[in-house]
């Protein structure tokens, strides 16, 4: 069912509290949301438990069999239990099966509440305390419906979220869209409000497909429903970027909120993005493409609507291509790595920068580094987790990142990692191979900032080797940066020993004329300005263990500590 008021796919329910607001349970119960979400349920009961779907149809066909069960919860909620007299309470051990089966069937689903602004009066408190009255609501009644069967009162009770994994506040707001009046009547999120830690399980776990520049604007094949669609108003390092997704899509849009900077409403309404992201437009021609529009100076980028691109990276990975060809085209050299700002007890603060493709080990050799260098180091800053870009100020490179956020495979962190910060996180397919979280890791004011870069290092995962090398000279460490070579880890369809321009597929490999004259300009700074360039061997591509990461990571900890 898709409209309005509730919007339900296979895997996901987004109900419409400014249309649809029960203030008791039997409001719920006679809502046709909760009808549909009965249907959903009897359906997949019948392709699932033989002896459940005997005893839910009682030899009706499903849709008498949907509104007669329907009709007994309505009895359960008003009635005595001594005064119903219902076909489903001559089996009450199965009945209390049915309603928690029922009750898990919703709760398994990413169940999100959406409130639409329409007047300055409405306030961040007031949709926080709307969606928590509503998930109090359906607990309630969840208890009603149990202990009336079972004939008495639970011992345990265990506050869980019954109704919803978070809310969004939404408005219709005007900006400077000449061009792009098609998106006019899609709502933008001004606020977002998740109970974390939220385990989402989309239909994919890894990325396949490259990002290719097209020249003809996607906005011109897009006719889309503007109810069915999200905008998302990102800054993606300084660039306003506003990601539009379908709601087929929305276990991905609300993850941005881990990812990156929800923009305030003073800094987007009115004015012109620098980048827009389409993401699960109905289109001919599938895979992620992005545009340059030269007469309104925005980057337009889209992912067709297939079901593969539920996987986070692909909406991720779209807006940081977009991100980066802009960086590109403003003289700024993005780097597909990360980097920490380090405080060292003595007093000392080191920056150090990490390149590499995907599963080369940016993140993880970070981990290793704090973990070993616990009696020496008082802080370690994110700058940025996954892409950042240079700039040459003054005769140094300087850095900025990205995103406040990271993506990163569980496999790879540190055990016990994953878990530290996990109140916060968004856990995707915990239980599968690639299994990902994305959490917080930085603030905006911090990513944003100029960082002086004073080490910067090659994520080698592919020789058998420990520790670090520094290049002799300036064309070998040109040679190894740009020829990105790895050992793939399975987080994209590469196998193998691959290799990548500037080991950057989203911007520079597409960009790679205008990306050699910055790759020489950065180089030749940190030549002049003595650098240390090297690379660093996390050996994840030879034997997956921490072990040899940490001998790396103790390596670079005393290097740091001399230079």
């Amino acid at each position: 069912m898709k409209n309005s008021m509730f919007y339900q796919t296979k895997d996901s329910v987004i109900l419409n509290y400014s249309k649809i607001y029960p203030k008791n349970e039997i409001e719920i119960i006679n809502s046709p949301y909760f009808k549909e979400i009965v249907a959903d349920y009897f359906e997949y009961i019948s392709n699932h438990e033989i002896k459940t779907k005997k005893y839910l149809l009682q030899n009706d066909d499903m849709e008498t069999a949907v509104t007669n069960f329907v009709l007994f919860l309505r009895k359960l909620v008003v009635l005595d239990i001594n005064e119903i007299h219902d076909i489903y309470l001559d089996d009450r051990k199965q009945a209390l099966i049915v309603i928690e089966q029922l009750y898990n069937f919703y709760r398994k689903k990413l169940r999100l509440g959406i409130i639409e602004v329409r007047d300055e009066g409405s306030t961040h408190k007031n949709f926080i305390n709307i969606d928590t009255k509503i998930n109090q609501l359906v607990l309630s009644l969840y208890r009603l419906l149990e202990e009336k069967i079972q004939g008495f009162p639970n011992k345990i009770y265990r506050q869980l979220n019954a109704a919803s994994d978070g809310c969004l506040m939404v408005r219709e707001l005007n900006w400077q869209n000449k061009g792009y009046e098609k998106l006019s009547s899609i709502s933008f999120i001004e606020s977002i409000a998740l109970r974390t830690p939220l385990l989402i399980h989309p239909s994919s776990n890894k990325r396949t497909g490259s990002f290719d520049e097209i020249f003809e604007n996607p906005i011109q094949s897009f006719n889309e429903n503007p109810n069915e669609w999200l905008c998302y108003p990102a800054m993606i390092g300084e660039s306003l970027s506003f990601l539009y997704f379908h709601k087929d899509f929305i276990a991905s849009g609300i993850a941005l909120a881990n990812l990156f900077e929800l923009a305030p409403k003073q800094l987007y309404e009115n004015k012109k993005p620098d980048l827009i992201c389409l993401f699960g437009m109905q289109h001919q021609e599938s895979g992620c493409k992005f545009f340059y529009d030269s007469d309104n100076d925005i980057y337009v980028g889209y992912v067709a609507h297939e079901k593969k691109i539920e996987y986070f990276g692909y909406l991720k990975k779209t807006a940081l291509t977009l991100h980066n060809v802009s960086m590109i085209r403003k003289n700024k050299l993005p780097i597909h790595g990360s980097m920490v700002k380090i405080y060292f007890k003595n007093g000392t603060i080191k920056n150090v920068a990490f390149m590499g493709d995907s599963g080369a080990g940016k993140s993880e050799t970070i981990e290793a580094l704090r973990i070993v260098g616990e009696n020496h180091i008082d802080q370690m800053e994110v700058i940025f987790d996954d892409m950042g870009s240079f700039e040459i100020i003054d005769g140094n490179i300087y850095a900025q990142g990205s995103e406040i956020g990271a993506f990163v495979r569980l496999d790879d962190l540190e055990k016990g990692t994953a878990y530290r910060d996990m109140d916060r996180s968004i856990f995707m397919n915990p239980e599968t191979e690639n299994a990902r979280v994305v959490l917080p890791v930085s603030t905006y004011e911090t990513i944003t900032t100029k960082h002086k870069v004073d080490i910067f290092l090659y994520a080698n995962n592919y020789d058998d080797a420990y520790g670090l090398n520094r290049f002799s000279n300036i064309e070998d460490a040109k040679k190894t940066f740009v020829e990105g070579k790895r050992q793939a880890l399975g987080t994209t369809q590469e196998v193998g020993i691959s290799t990548t321009f500037f080991a950057n597929p989203f911007g520079p490999q597409q960009k790679q004329e205008e990306s050699l004259k910055l790759i020489d300009a950065v180089f030749d700074t940190f030549l002049n300005s003595n650098t240390y360039l090297g690379e660093i061997y996390t050996r994840l591509g030879v034997d997956r263990s921490s072990a040899g990461l940490k001998v790396t990571a103790k390596r670079l900890l005393e290097i740091l500590e001399i230079s």
